[in-house]
């Protein structure tokens, strides 16, 4: 069984981009793994195709919608799809060579391609993605990010090098992870947007934010809390 790999992206045309090249193109087009790119937009349901919505709370940018991502999710991976399901996202978990090799020794992977501000944080929850990051840096979207990680994972795959490979606001910006994003619908399977956000208290919208990123920062990366003592 090949190594199976489906991204979710608002850009298709990128893929494979440097992955047709080099070990990967060719692993690919012997078979050794599969790519499919699939365009976010087909899901939604206006005529004007849109993925995304204001911030519930307030803020610059937009945030990927998460009704939409949910069906273009449960289209590609159905219920059963053994594959872990990524989000590349600069407040994830630090991919490691660890990581890369437990992706490799697996099924194959579905990875979606975040862009503006981020997801809705109830797709998140709902389909249990695991966010993965490259680096402590911002990209303008998840696609080069899954580039990256495909790269890493598939040169690992049985065959592709050739010998056995032995192996040794915004996130970052204030020093902490970013907080949780949420947008309409206003209540997604079940799950609603917490009050703090649609209150209009602008003091209290900010107060729960800061919480919530000391929060994620000190359960997935507490080396950054060395640099900035948390302010309350």
């Amino acid at each position: 069984m090949s190594f199976s790999a489906s991204v979710l992206t608002l850009y298709p045309e990128m893929f494979p981009g440097a992955l047709g090249l080099s070990l990967a193109g060719r692993a690919l087009e012997a078979g050794t793994w599969s790519l499919e790119a699939i365009q976010i937009r087909d899901f939604a349901t206006d005529k004007h195709r849109t993925v995304d919505d204001t911030p519930a709370g307030g803020g610059a940018g937009m945030v990927m919608r998460a009704d939409v991502l949910a069906k273009a999710i449960d289209h590609t991976a159905p219920a059963g799809d053994p594959r872990p399901k990524l989000l590349m996202s600069p407040r994830g978990k630090p991919l490691t060579q660890a990581r890369v090799r437990e992706l490799a020794a697996g099924p194959g992977a579905v990875i979606l391609c975040g862009r503006f501000e981020g997801v809705d944080q109830r797709l998140i929850d709902a389909r249990g993605l695991e966010e993965v990051s490259i680096g402590d840096f911002i990209l303008s979207g998840g696609e080069p990010a899954a580039l990256v990680l495909l790269d890493a994972v598939v040169r690992l795959l049985p065959g592709v090098m050739g010998n056995a490979v032995s192996g040794d606001e915004e996130s970052f910006e204030n020093g902490l992870l970013e907080h949780p994003h949420f947008t309409r619908p206003q209540e997604f399977e079940g799950r609603p947007i917490p009050d703090v956000l649609i209150s209009g208290n602008h003091k209290k919208i900010a107060a729960w934010r800061r919480d919530q990123s000391e929060r994620l920062t000190k359960e997935r990366r507490p080396d950054l809390l060395s640099a900035q003592p948390l302010v309350k």
